[in-house]
């Protein structure tokens, strides 16, 4: 087996450099990392890298992450609440070619395979109505006894479903994209964050595979990069593009020190190993955080879930101080521990943490790989 490669990166900039270089050499590149990473702001540099850089300067990437939900905004009707509506920002080159396309064929195409409500988009004033067939309890079809079913329009549709209807809408784009419209000849990346992270698991699956066969279409005629929390999402986009040159990565942080990006290879990255791994290493540091908890939790109900158990405390049944370890991890994994604002535990509770890891830990012989080495055995990438 080859030697794992990690290289580190002081700031997302540098990180850019080696994903825009890997999009030389192969067809995507996916990208894993768990939430608090920074990939939403990783694929906002990727995207300002082409405006900033001192040769053939102006956008080239066209991108779906969170900031995308942000160019559309509801006018909720709060005098009359009856019409309301889906606002889109017009001003955005997301939407150059919207108007002139008429896009609504082709998002639906996708938006039938998740969603049940229809909508129309109204081009004069920029706004989207969704509608939906509901069971009108007052009349009943004579034949088959069923009650008939009405039209309602200017529903509000559920957050969810607002975010599967942009993630359609982008789609659709992305054929034009791929497709060669003069609208979008611009695009010469496609950077896609996140765009599951509402769906089940089984959406996941659709979403994926319905993303993987429209990707490989774009291939020799712009560059994917995928970025996901998401480790059913990633496994099946790993799947689907087994056959192309996909570079895959797991982006992790290391602290106040930027991030490591390490190669997958032909492995899928899972989260909880993941997530295992980096307890593993506060547990050997001894610096263990109050959120780390929440973490541990985490992992076991994911591996509870794995064995059929109906409860995560079953993962580490037998064990010596078994029930003090479950009442510890239910107590000390509900409070609103942020990563963001690290506190690092008391010296009994950094005791008790490090019994009830290395008691699951041994008790399930994971084979973990190892996410942060020393600097000396890293290549560093630097943007010259």
């Amino acid at each position: 087996m080859s030697a794992t490669k990690y290289y580190h990166y002081k700031t997302f900039r540098e990180m850019v450099v080696r994903l825009r270089d890997d999009l030389n050499n192969h067809d995507f590149v996916l990208l894993y990392a768990y939430n608090g990473t920074g990939k939403t702001r990783l694929s906002m540099e990727f995207k300002d890298y082409a405006k900033t850089r001192k040769k053939n300067p102006g956008a080239d990437t066209l991108y779906f992450n969170a900031y995308t939900e942000d160019l559309f905004s509801w006018d909720n009707d709060l005098d009359n609440d009856t019409e309301r509506v889906l606002k889109i920002n017009a001003e955005s080159k997301f939407f150059s070619g919207l108007k002139d396309l008429a896009l609504e064929e082709r998002i639906f195409a996708y938006l039938e395979r998740y969603a049940s409500f229809d909508f129309k988009i109204d081009y004069d004033k920029w706004n989207v109505i969704f509608s939906k067939e509901v069971k009108n309890p007052n009349y009943k079809n004579p034949d088959s006894g069923e009650p008939e079913l009405i039209k309602i329009d200017h529903i509000k549709v559920s957050r969810g479903e607002e975010n599967i209807f942009i993630w359609c809408l982008f789609l659709a784009i992305c054929e034009l994209v791929i497709e060669g419209h003069e609208s979008y000849n611009w695009v010469k990346n496609i950077y896609i964050d996140d765009p599951i992270s509402s769906l089940d698991d089984n959406n996941a699956i659709a979403v994926a595979s319905d993303l993987a066969h429209l990707i490989k279409k774009a291939k020799d005629k712009v560059n994917v990069v995928i970025s996901s929390h998401h480790a059913l999402f990633f496994n099946v986009m790993s799947n689907e593009l087994r056959q192309h040159k996909t570079a895959k990565h797991f982006l992790h942080k290391n602290g106040e020190e930027g991030h490591t990006i390490r190669a997958t290879d032909d492995t899928p990255f899972f989260h909880h190993v993941a997530i295992l791994s980096e307890l593993k290493q506060v547990v050997d540091s001894g610096k263990i955080n109050t959120y780390h908890f929440n973490m541990l939790r985490s992992v076991l109900e994911k591996t509870a879930t794995f064995f059929g158990y109906d409860d995560f405390s079953k993962c580490i049944y037998g064990v010596d101080d078994d029930v003090l370890f479950a009442r510890a991890l239910n107590l000390l994994s509900h409070g609103k521990y942020s990563i963001y604002e690290p506190k690092e535990m008391g010296d009994d509770n950094k005791d008790l943490f490090r019994r009830i890891f290395n008691a699951f830990y041994d008790k399930y012989q994971f084979e973990l790989p190892e996410l942060l080495i020393e600097q000396s055995v890293a290549e560093v990438a630097t943007e010259k």
